[in-house]
């Protein structure tokens, strides 16, 4: 009688894990390239808490916009800005307005030998030849560097030192490889465990630039695809959950 009823509960726990695995469901989420770590972390949370899967793609914020407005098939946003997810949502692309997640912030950072207290310094000096910079076209992060080469009046000076990846992660590519001497990439990077230890960075002043404010937006193609998981991951987006993981990622609360 007992190994029936054991039976009997082995075969309702299989259906019941059969059940739950159908209507577990996986999204497509375009996710700016200075979340790429943090993101890990927070698409294994959501998994655990939810059942279902989030997929990230990993680009430039103003590629992922190109991408999304010719119709490539995400449900969910995770931009580098506010200023791309807002002109999705111009153009009719979103289900609401662009909401803030977290606020990011610059640092330099290089795998070299180059004395970073005095990264200023080191910015005009002979030695370095090769300064990383996310191109500030389609990189929010690129785009606040060049602020602070405003600010700091060396802009000209620098130009000929610039090299320019498509989005923060080629740059922290050529960072890392030594490729070139320094550059400027998001404070979440460096606090990975992935890039913990591996160089030496400091924090850029946040006088000399405005902490990037991020914002996420459900499409229209998760709307009318994978309306429930979709709109699930972003609410997740900004649970205590997930504002924890962004805070030891070195990002700013909203």
């Amino acid at each position: 009688m007992r190994a029936k009823k054991l039976v009997l509960i082995t075969i309702f726990l299989s259906l019941f894990s059969l059940s739950a695995g159908a209507y577990a469901e996986t999204i497509s989420v375009a996710v700016a390239a200075n979340v790429q770590y943090a993101f890990d972390e927070l698409r294994a949370a959501f998994k655990q808490e939810t059942g279902n899967d989030a997929v990230g793609t990993i680009n430039s914020s103003g590629k992922f916009v190109a991408q999304i407005s010719n119709g490539a098939p995400f449900d969910v946003f995770v931009s580098a800005d506010m200023e791309f997810p807002e002109k999705l949502y111009k153009d009719g692309m979103t289900t609401a307005a662009p909401k803030v997640y977290a606020y990011g912030a610059l640092v330099v950072w290089t795998t070299k030998n180059i004395d970073l207290t005095q990264w200023q310094a080191a910015l005009t000096a002979n030695q370095t030849t090769h300064i990383g910079v996310a191109n500030p076209k389609a990189a929010p992060y690129g785009r606040e560097t060049i602020k602070v080469f405003n600010a700091l009046k060396l802009e000209q000076n620098l130009q000929p030192k610039l090299v320019f990846g498509e989005s923060i992660a080629q740059t922290n590519q050529y960072i890392y490889s030594g490729a070139v001497d320094l550059g400027f990439t998001a404070k979440s990077v460096v606090l990975s465990p992935e890039m913990q230890g591996k160089g030496k960075w400091v924090d850029v002043p946040k006088t000399l630039y405005q902490p990037i404010a991020q914002g996420a937006v459900v499409l229209t193609y998760g709307r009318d695809h994978h309306a429930k998981t979709a709109q699930q991951f972003y609410d997740f987006l900004y649970s205590a959950k997930a504002r924890a993981i962004f805070e030891r990622y070195g990002y700013l609360l909203p």
